[in-house]
């Protein structure tokens, strides 16, 4: 299950959703590169894997974060107000701006081809039980359609119908710690969607062939979504 940590914020926004003032750069998180800052100005933990998030402790949510280890202008730490799996709406007010801004989300049931390239995202492990990253870290990684990834010797039965597979050619990959994060998709208006938000990887390793990065696949929650917007 996905946890959503949703700010007010996404109810209006004029800057708009998924037009980052500073264009990522393309490029081939596990043999990732260090990811222009700012870039990819809503990557941060408004949205989470409900396994990221214990009982026993409290929370910040970071907005505009580039560097994990560094004070940063136009960055920012905000108490979490409560934490909700999946049902309710957390009420925290965020400013947008070049630095912080809000992705947009895909069509409900939208599903994307074979090898549709998207990228992800993240402060995870550079390799398998390797070091976190102190810089966000960006990857081209093609998404592996169902099809492809609930073959038997890929995810199998594993992979339901809520989940989304991109990698698996044993070279570039999601890690720990990347869980949470998104997978950035640009739509044919030329607009980054995030279609996935990074769920886990095999216990082979971060980066083992035919076992790609899966996702939970935000297109199916867009009715949730709605109605907690709508609701509160």
């Amino acid at each position: 299950m996905i946890l959503f940590v949703l700010a007010s914020a996404l109810v209006t926004c004029a800057l708009g959703c998924g037009t980052p003032p500073i264009e990522p750069l393309t490029s081939r998180v596990v043999n990732g590169v260090d990811a222009t800052p700012h870039s990819w100005p809503w990557q941060n933990w408004v949205m989470t894997a409900a396994h990221c998030i214990s009982s026993r402790l409290n929370y910040r949510v970071h907005v505009g974060k580039h560097n994990l280890v560094e004070q940063e202008l136009g960055s920012k730490a905000i108490l979490a107000e409560k934490i909700i799996i999946h049902e309710r709406w957390n009420p925290t007010f965020i400013s947008s701006g070049d630095h912080v801004q809000l992705a947009c989300i895909p069509a409900a049931e939208t599903l994307l081809a074979n090898l549709y390239p998207c990228y992800i995202t993240g402060w995870g492990r550079l390799s398998t039980g390797g070091p976190i990253s102190d810089n966000l870290q960006q990857a081209l990684l093609p998404v592996a359609d169902h099809a492809t990834c609930s073959k038997s010797d890929w995810w199998g039965v594993i992979l339901r119908d809520t989940l989304l597979c991109a990698g698996g050619d044993g070279l570039v990959a999601g890690c720990n710690g990347d869980s949470g994060g998104p997978l950035n998709c640009k739509n044919d208006q030329g607009v980054w969607e995030v279609h996935g938000i990074a769920s886990f990887v095999s216990g082979l390793g971060c980066n083992y062939v035919r076992k790609p990065t899966v996702f939970s696949r935000v297109s199916v929650y867009n009715e949730w979504i709605d109605q907690t917007m709508m609701n509160n």
